[in-house]
Formats: C-alpha cells, sequence, structure tokens
C-alpha cells in the first residue's frame, strides 16, 4: 500500500492502543486505506505496532508529528511504513527515504516544497491548509512536478473538498472530521463513509 492509492489519510491524535484497532478496523471497512498516528498521543508507538500488525500491507499505517529521525527510526522498528512531519525536515525526509518507508514532509512555500523534493520526498503535505486557502494551492500546482501528490491537511473537510480538489489537491488528511478522543468506532464509521463520498465527488 502505497500513499498513490491512499488519498485519504486518518489522522488519529489522542488515540490510545486500547482503541486504535476497532476504530482502524471502522476506517478500513469504510474504504479509507491511510493512517496516522500522531507520536503526540499517548503509547504511540504501541498503536503504530498494532495496526501494522494487524492490518499488514493492505493498511498504510504510520506516525505522525515526526520531527527528528531517531523517531523515524522508532517508527520503522514498530512497524510503521508512514512518516508524515508538520515541517520540511531533510534530514527526516532522508532518514525516511533511507529506510524505504513514505515520507509525507509538511510546506507552506515553494521553497520549502523543492527543498523537501529535493530530500528524496515523492509527495507532500500543504499544512496548515486552512490558512493558504485553494487559490495558493493553484499557484503551488502550477510550479510543482504533476507526479509529485499533494496531500491537503488542516481544516479541509466534506464541505470544502470539492474546492480544494479543483484547485488541484491529490489527497487529504483529516482528523477531528473523522476522530478525536472519545468517538466510538460507529462514529467514525459513519463520519468515514461521508468522508469518501465527499472525496469521490466530482472536483468543481
Amino acid at each position: 500500500m502505497r500513499l498513490d492509492h491512499t488519498p485519504i489519510i486518518a489522522i488519529l491524535r489522542g488515540i490510545t492502543p486500547d482503541e486504535v484497532l476497532a476504530v482502524s478496523r471502522a476506517l478500513f471497512d469504510s474504504g479509507i486505506r491511510g493512517i496516522e498516528v500522531p507520536l503526540n498521543s499517548p503509547d504511540a508507538l504501541e498503536s503504530v505496532r498494532r495496526v501494522s500488525g494487524s492490518f499488514g500491507e493492505a493498511c498504510l499505517c504510520g506516525a505522525g508529528t515526526v520531527l527528528e529521525p531517531a523517531q523515524v527510526d522508532a517508527v520503522h522498528a514498530a512497524g510503521g511504513k508512514l512518516i508524515v512531519s508538520p515541517n520540511t525536515n531533510t534530514s527526516v525526509i532522508q532518514r525516511a527515504v533511507a529506510l524505504g518507508l513514505e515520507v509525507l514532509p509538511g510546506f507552506l512555500t515553494p521553497t520549502e516544497a523543492f527543498a523537501a523534493l529535493s530530500a528524496g520526498a515523492r509527495h507532500l503535505k500543504l499544512f496548515p491548509a486552512s490558512t493558504c486557502g485553494p487559490e495558493h494551492m493553484k499557484a503551488l500546482r502550477a510550479v510543482l512536478p504533476r507526479e509529485t501528490k499533494i496531500f491537503a491537511v488542516g481544516g479541509v473537510g466534506p464541505q470544502t473538498l470539492a474546492t480544494w480538489r479543483a484547485a488541484g489537491v491529490d489527497g487529504i488528511g483529516v482528523g477531528s472530521d473523522l476522530y478525536r478522543p472519545g468517538s466510538s468506532a460507529q462514529d467514525v464509521a459513519e463520519r468515514a463513509v461521508q468522508m469518501v463520498a465527499a472525496f469521490s465527488a466530482p472536483a468543481r
């Protein structure tokens, strides 16, 4: 499972290991194949270990808020295959690439985007997307390589998704619109179905 085939990444910030399998199964059964457990969640590496061990290659699971190469090593040791960061840290990107992991570094400007690509990233995370808007995305899409997938993260939900896709976004990362601490697996499943449907709707 690669980012090329995983246009929606569920961000499970605050989830615990005891919750993670039920929530991940709800996401998977609803059509979402990307799962990110931010490292500032309780015992995040154990959650990554459980999801990776349960779903294997059928799901792209890893960690978010990855800020240094040592954390990349820890996620890899836990079986994670995805490294997501809020910034463009070339040492994190290079370490993830060296280990054969998918890496999605955060960027906001063309300078950061091209620095990330030069460090080995194939795809990028526009973050925080809500502070710049779809017009910013259109300008970025005009200069970034077409094969580079852009994931919009931060404030992108079902109501605005079609507009973002029309601006050139290839995928999204979704946090509280899918999961927030205390959400049941059933709640997550219902939101995930809506999100998948919204992503599948024609861009406008």
